[in-house]
């Protein structure tokens, strides 16, 4: 693949993720969510619509906790959590898909021309270590545990998903461990949504900071041993090292 190839395909993807946002801006959760409030009577209804929200999710970039709260709404908490998980796991796939064909595409296609494009690092440069931030990531938390944290970690699931799929994360890993990293998300939306008068998209209210650092806490707390293992090992030897130049 040629400079102008690579450069034309960070164009095309640069323009597809900013009209994902304007699209998501232009046709905002609050306003689709406002429609449905007047379908929860009739649940064959309403649980066709809601399965539309998730599909066309991933292409409006919206968040996946609004939903969730109008699953809650709706359906209860019993019913509603299995079902808001369901949707979670379904509205990522297109995005890891996606971002997985992307990725083999261009390193398939860039290994005839790594030379030219190294003379023309700026371009790229950014993307090269985002890249090499995530794989370092994954290799240091591990597929699942690494999946794991990203949800729980108050940061957008596309992005979340991108960085798996670029990092080489098995379908199973990413499934499994958005269920789990998802779950108390998920949950607290349900809740939240099902206690509703009217459904709306404002997700957990008050409450949102304090659920949000919280599940950061957990995020940190669960890669804390791999983050503590690596850096023993890194110091380790230079530690001996620096023992056996003492001790000499």
């Amino acid at each position: 693949m040629s400079v102008s190839t690579a450069r034309m395909r960070v164009l095309a993807g640069i323009i597809v993720a900013s009209g994902m946002v304007v699209a998501g801006v232009l046709v905002s959760p609050s306003t689709a969510i406002g429609t449905v409030d007047s379908l929860a009577a009739d649940p064959l209804v309403f649980g066709f619509v809601v399965a539309g929200l998730y599909l066309v999710r991933p292409f409006l970039a919206w968040p996946t906790t609004p939903l969730a709260v109008v699953v809650g709404y709706g359906f209860g908490v019993a019913v509603g959590v299995p079902i808001a998980l369901a949707g979670v796991v379904v509205t990522v796939l297109p995005v890891f898909v996606a971002a997985r064909l992307l990725i083999t595409n261009d390193t398939e296609g860039s290994r005839g021309a790594r030379a030219a494009a190294a003379s023309d690092g700026d371009d790229r440069g950014f993307l090269k270590r985002a890249g090499d931030t995530v794989a370092r990531y994954y290799e240091t938390a591990g597929p699942l545990r690494g999946v794991t944290a990203s949800r729980l970690a108050p940061i957008p699931s596309d992005v979340a998903t991108c960085a798996a799929a670029i990092s080489g994360v098995s379908l199973r890993h990413l499934v499994l461990g958005t269920l789990i990293g998802e779950l108390p998300w998920t949950v607290a939306a349900v809740v939240v949504g099902a206690s509703a008068a009217t459904v709306t998209a404002s997700g957990f209210g008050e409450l949102g900071l304090v659920f949000s650092i919280g599940c950061a806490i957990a995020a940190i707390l669960l890669l804390a041993g791999p983050i503590y293992r690596t850096v023993w090992t890194s110091s380790g030897p230079q530690t001996e090292s620096t023992a056996r130049s003492t001790d000499s």
